[in-house]
């Protein structure tokens, strides 16, 4: 069964960074292209990042304006979002999948950036 389990969130200023993680079990992980999500309050879920499966290459959504960065562990099969100069439009839940349709996806982490 696929799990993927996101973690790292919380509140943080304008300006701030956060560290965002995506743990995974219930598939071959290093198979795997994988992906961000996020939901900004009363919006659809938009892509952020995908990162191919050796993890050497990703790409971003324009937003994103080159203050994230994306990597993956496959001997953990864990994936982790570095997010910087984060702002107010940032606010949402993040989610990450092993799908470019965005499911299967985890509960989401909620990320607050108070300006």
């Amino acid at each position: 069964q696929v799990q993927l389990v996101e973690s790292g969130g919380g509140l943080v200023q304008s300006g701030g960074s956060l560290t965002l993680s995506c743990a995974t079990s219930g598939f071959i992980f290093s198979a795997y292209v994988m992906y961000w999500f996020r939901q900004r309050p009363g919006m659809e879920i938009e892509w952020i990042s995908t990162i191919t499966t050796a993890g050497d290459s990703a790409w971003f959504a324009d937003f994103v304006e080159g203050r994230f960065s994306v990597t993956r562990h496959n001997s953990r099969n864990r994936m982790t979002l570095h997010m910087t100069r984060l702002t107010s439009s940032d606010t949402a839940i993040y989610y990450c999948s092993n799908d470019r349709d965005g499911s299967p996806r985890g509960p989401g982490t909620q990320v607050t950036v108070a300006s």
